[in-house]
């Protein structure tokens, strides 16, 4: 993993110094709220419901056990035990006192982390495959492009007061795990047939109240050249995009309202000036960049090796059906033969979605360090990865996890959900979403019913900020105000990935207690009308969405 020059060393420090000395301003009446907000926002601070809320960023998902340890370690000292994990792959701390924010930032950069604009209107926290780099359809590993956009964007004095927050996701792989069709910019790397770099550019992508799918609007374009490109995007965007309304100003609205095909005619004109030029990506940097992310010291395991391992782990899951059903699930190909990569559910009954204690964090790095080799990834799904577990440890781990509560053998199942925090604590919610996910869990809490039914996306937001993801879920769930009471709209039909698509609702809202019961009825009529083996998704294409609607409104009063 990419590891701090001199440069960004000093340049988080002095972040760091300058965000004390605004603390201590503001908290001595020397600066107003008006004039402290958009400096806290620059440092990844908000003010929640409750308390102070910081969102630290974790690149590309990417951590090292080091930096879990010290994340786990300022849950202790400065929070209550624990932290969220978010579809961002940052970390949330939802219970710091102001006072405390620059001792945390400090204890961030010994350990080359930060929080600089995980907030604000300004390029955010760029995402990518979590399994970048291990991944078998993998043409071109992201994670070099991701710090190269990282650095750039990094205090772009350009691009430090857009419109509205600006959102990047880049995949590198014939799957799309990046979701980058749903981002402002989306990037998919591939090669061409001479086999050189190239990136497809999609852009005006986004979820919250305007859910749009980005429009192609480059493609074949050199790797060189991507930061250029970016930078003729933002531009136009900076130009163009309206500052007088808070709910068009993100870009979507903008490409929306020209057309991605005159959107994409101002962006080449504007790229026509710029190519070639201060932001193309010399082959040193990138060279300098990219031998951060070379391949750890593998065990060259033999045919026979790889073949021996997997007869004793085949005698295993025979043995210990939990141990099975945690390898169906939790256990993804890798490119090295004799290694596998694990996914680490935060998905718990009675633990709300992507939370995370002290003790666990503590636990999951010090896995990493004995397993992985040091490294883990934080997922879109509020999820961790090991990415570099060698087949013959895997009974090993998956028993030290089991006896953690934390071998939980559902990925992609429906407990495998995705919940913002919501109203338990976000200013901005209109309902609490950790309640709802942890009915769901309830109604659902049977492990046989959760395989027999495979694959199912169902996701959470507490408001239509879609901080949850609730447009691209399989099953979306909206918290909704009406008249001061908490109700909750249900989509269909999401999905995310090479085809994804925005659900739609299927009616009238619902009571919060209500819902549990709801989504036990789609899975019925799922149950009911579903051929051999197949997903929820493809039996609602197949009979579409009335059958559902009908067995959910059955003499059921909704608002």
């Amino acid at each position: 993993m990419y590891k701090y020059d001199d440069y960004d060393h000093a340049l988080v420090r002095e972040r760091v110094a300058q965000f004390r000395n605004q603390t201590e301003r503001f908290l001595k009446g020397e600066l107003t709220d008006e004039e402290f907000r958009p400096l806290r926002l620059q440092n990844g601070l908000y003010i929640q419901r409750h308390a102070p809320m910081l969102r630290v960023a974790i690149p590309y998902g990417l951590l090292g056990a080091k930096q879990l340890h010290r994340l786990a370690d300022i849950s202790a000292k400065y929070d209550r035990n624990y932290a969220h994990f978010t579809t961002r792959q940052n970390i949330q701390y939802n219970w710091p006192t102001l006072e405390s924010i620059p001792d945390i930032l400090a204890e961030l950069a010994e350990v080359e982390m930060h929080a600089i604009q995980t907030s604000g209107n300004c390029i955010r926290n760029t995402t990518s495959d979590p399994f970048a780099g291990i991944a078998k359809d993998e043409f071109v590993d992201p994670r070099p492009f991701c710090e190269l956009i990282r650095q750039w964007s990094t205090f772009h004095p350009e691009f430090a007061h857009l419109p509205r927050k600006f959102k990047i996701a880049v995949n590198g792989a014939a799957v799309d795990r990046a979701a980058v069709q749903v981002h402002d910019i989306g990037v998919n790397l591939t090669r061409n047939t001479a086999g050189e770099v190239v990136a497809q550019v999609l852009a005006g992508g986004g979820l919250g109240r305007t859910p749009v799918i980005g429009s192609v609007i480059k493609n074949d374009l050199p790797w060189q050249e991507l930061l250029t490109y970016i930078e003729a995007v933002m531009r136009v965007y900076n130009r163009y995009g309206r500052r007088d309304n808070l709910y068009k100003a993100r870009i979507k609205i903008l490409v929306r309202a020209i057309g991605p095909e005159e959107f994409a005619k101002q962006v080449e004109e504007e790229w026509q000036h710029i190519k070639g030029g201060g932001s193309v990506i010399p082959q040193k940097e990138f060279d300098r960049v990219s031998s951060f992310f070379t391949a750890p010291a593998y065990t060259k395991f033999s045919a026979e090796e790889v073949a021996k391992t997997a007869e004793h782990n085949k005698n295993l899951r025979a043995q210990h059906v939990g141990f099975d059903r945690w390898l169906i699930r939790n256990a993804r190909e890798h490119r090295q033969p004799g290694y596998v990569a694990i996914s680490i559910s935060l998905k718990r009954p009675g633990i709300a979605p992507g939370d995370a204690n002290t003790e666990e964090m503590h636990l999951i790095a010090d896995l990493a360090e004995q397993y992985s080799f040091g490294e883990l990834r934080v997922t879109h799904e509020q999820n961790f990865v090991l990415s570099d577990v060698a087949e013959q440890d895997l009974f090993e781990l998956w028993s030290t996890l089991k006896e953690h509560n934390l071998a939980m053998p559902n990925i992609g199942l429906v407990s495998d959900m995705i919940a913002c925090p919501g109203g338990d604590f976000c200013s901005l919610a209109n309902a609490k979403s950790i309640p709802i996910a942890l009915g769901i869990q309830e109604a659902v809490d049977n492990l046989d019913y959760q395989f027999d039914l495979g694959d199912l996306s169902l996701n959470i937001s507490g408001c239509i900020n879609s901080c949850g993801h609730h447009h691209i879920g399989n099953i979306g769930i909206l918290g909704v105000d009406k008249n001061g009471e908490e109700w909750y709209q249900v989509t269909l039909g999401g999905r995310q990935g090479n085809d994804a698509s925005i659900g739609k609702v299927i009616g009238k809202s619902f009571y919060a207690e209500d819902v549990p019961g709801v989504v036990v009825k789609l899975l019925e009529v799922f149950v009911r009308e579903r051929h051999e083996d197949e997903l929820f998704i493809d039996t609602l294409d197949r009979i579409g969405a009335d059958p559902f609607k009908d067995h959910v409104y059955a003499n059921k009063e909704a608002a």
